[in-house]
């Protein structure tokens, strides 16, 4: 036989625009587009009905395996992109045990996820005070680039950088071809603020959302952007949470700074009122924000000054979440799997994010950002990761449906658009109805240099 799948009579998402057409699938890419495709394969797959979007790649998850399993790990945490529709997710190197700092430390993470993950994979290395003269071993492993914290993680093994620290690593990432990416917040301003707060007793939520204010973030996001500039390294902000963080980059970048930045759902989703109705489910650094400034960054969004959008999937065992004093509450919201529906519904609400828009934010985006070669579009020759999504499908997420470790989302009865009806990674289902299905599939994924400058933003 000719092909090895066909999935046929969908309506294909591709950066051009959307177009019914049959898909052919050959050695794990595909292989041919067109309106209709003669000819058979070793499976026929039903498109009728459904959209056909790029496998979702969420470039920010905290998996926090090896050593870390109890508060996620690549099994449960890979099932739950694979029943979200998602191909492909970028790991993060602070909470597994050893973080991802050196050479052997990527090895074990890499024994990890093999024979486990059941969606593709990369991982990020981290930059911390003392690692700067590892960053080319992990660079030689096939990190895709560098995460630093310019405030505390919460980790102990994984300290926040100081600046000569981030400015020496962006040295050294710049002659390798990576990014580093930033959590962007400033340390001292958002400690001091804090420790007032809980030595006058205010420790409720509202407390610590008015411990890390805007300006904690813009101070430090422009500060990343000139050491940036010095250094000529590719910066990525990740998970900025105002219209206001978002122009610094896109002003940083109109004068030839090769700066990006990502948002996440929960930022466009919740704001500071359910912050304080969620509670610990809802907790987050930076925190949620409120209504006007969540519109400024919606705005941001639509404009097309946000790269794309990743989940900052960061769970921790209920246990971790039930302190009466909200500044000891472990801070991080889950939702790998739900990315997509949100933001499909966002996008059918909204009525002004087109298909190709949404699925560059989703994949496309952070494909090309981060040089993963031949992933996040449907087109002729990339690989066949796709998402058959039902998009007159849309209902209340039920705790059921949730295949993380700990299902304790704040999305609970947030409407998702979109059924995915199958998850196909690399020609092969990986996931069907909400479920991930067959055998653990995962392979590395490597990038190629960032020699290219920032991507393009579809407007």
């Amino acid at each position: 036989m000719r092909w090895d799948a066909i999935v046929r009579g969908g309506s294909v998402v591709t950066p051009e625009g959307v177009v019914r057409a049959d898909l052919a699938i050959a050695d794990g890419r595909i292989a041919e587009l067109a309106p209709e495709i003669a000819g058979a394969a070793g499976e026929e797959i039903d498109g009728v009905g459904c959209h056909l979007l790029p496998g979702l790649i969420d470039p920010h998850v905290h998996f926090n395996d090896p050593g870390r399993a109890d508060w996620e790990g690549l099994a449960t945490g890979s099932a739950a992109i694979a029943a979200g529709g998602g191909t492909l997710f970028i790991d993060m190197p602070l909470n597994a045990s050893p973080p991802t700092l050196d050479a052997a430390s990527f090895d074990a993470k890499l024994a990890a996820a093999r024979g486990v993950s059941r969606t593709d994979f990369g991982f990020w290395g981290g930059l911390v005070p003392g690692n700067v003269g590892r960053l080319p071993e992990l660079a030689d492993r096939g990190v895709v680039g560098f995460k630093a914290f310019m405030s505390g993680s919460g980790i102990d093994d994984f300290q926040s950088v100081d600046d000569a620290t981030l400015w020496r690593g962006m040295q050294v990432a710049a002659d390798l071809g990576l990014p580093v990416l930033v959590h962007a917040e400033n340390d001292v301003l958002t400690a001091a603020l804090a420790s007032e707060a809980v030595a006058a007793g205010r420790t409720g939520v509202r407390d610590y959302l008015a411990s890390r204010p805007v300006v904690a973030e813009l101070e430090a996001i422009g500060r990343a952007i000139a050491l940036a500039a010095d250094t000529r390294c590719p910066l990525h902000v990740v998970h900025v949470t105002s219209g206001a963080g978002v122009a610094l980059v896109a002003e940083a970048r109109a004068r030839g700074v090769d700066v990006t930045c990502e948002t996440c759902p929960h930022y466009l989703v919740l704001d500071e009122d359910d912050a304080v109705r969620l509670a610990a489910v809802a907790k987050c650094a930076p925190p949620l924000r409120p209504a006007a400034v969540q519109q400024a960054l919606w705005e941001a969004v639509l404009a097309g000054d946000v790269a794309f959008i990743a989940s900052d999937h960061s769970p921790a065992p209920a246990s971790m979440k039930g302190s009466a004093n909200f500044f000891e509450v472990w801070g991080g919201i889950s939702g790998c799997q739900t990315t997509l529906g949100l933001m499909l519904e966002e996008g059918h609400a909204r009525r002004r994010m087109p298909l190709p828009q949404l699925a560059a934010l989703t994949a496309g985006a952070a494909a090309r950002r981060f040089g993963l070669a031949g992933r996040g579009r449907l087109e002729v020759g990339s690989s066949a990761d796709i998402a058959l999504v039902d998009l007159d499908h849309a209902a209340p997420l039920s705790v059921d449906e949730l295949r993380d470790r700990h299902r304790l989302s704040p999305y609970l009865g947030h409407t998702l658009r979109g059924r995915v009806r199958r998850t196909i990674l690399r020609g092969r289902t990986v996931g069907r109805d909400g479920q991930a299905t067959g055998p653990a599939l995962g392979e590395l994924v490597r990038p190629e240099r960032l020699d290219r400058g920032p991507p393009e933003l579809i407007r």
